[in-house]
């Protein structure tokens, strides 16, 4: 299984992606596999203080739900309204499919969560 290298992953299945001034979240294509069809998606509103490591948000779907974790402390500047719309983007595409986008307080925040390889070597244990 490979993995985006443009991005750090978090053990709770979440990947961080840094663009410019703000950092786009969304979950693995792992994390879609395990969960099928989704029914439900909560996301948090605009302006919206985040910690890292703490739930965002949560997902449903027909096997389950989760919580979403923040990758990075900061503050949401930018929800993906389009999923509200079409949970099945997430599925098509969740590389693509970001839920929200954080303006964090110290990007260094990142440095705790792992790279591609590393992510993919985590998932091989689960296994």
């Amino acid at each position: 299984m490979s993995m985006p290298d443009d991005r750090m992953y978090s053990r709770t299945h979440e990947w961080a992606k840094v663009e410019g001034e703000v950092v786009r979240v969304g979950i693995t294509d792992y994390a879609m596999e395990q969960l099928g069809d989704v029914i439900f998606l909560d996301l948090p509103t605009f302006a919206t203080p985040l910690t890292q490591g703490a739930p965002f948000g949560e997902i449903e779907s027909v096997k389950a739900v989760s919580e979403l974790n923040s990758p990075v402390s900061g503050q949401v500047v930018e929800i993906n309204e389009a999923l509200h719309d079409d949970y099945d983007l997430l599925a098509e595409d969740p590389w693509e499919a970001w839920m929200i986008a954080i303006a964090p307080d110290d990007l260094s925040e990142l440095d705790e969560l792992m790279n591609a390889d590393t992510y993919v070597e985590t998932l091989d244990e689960e296994v």
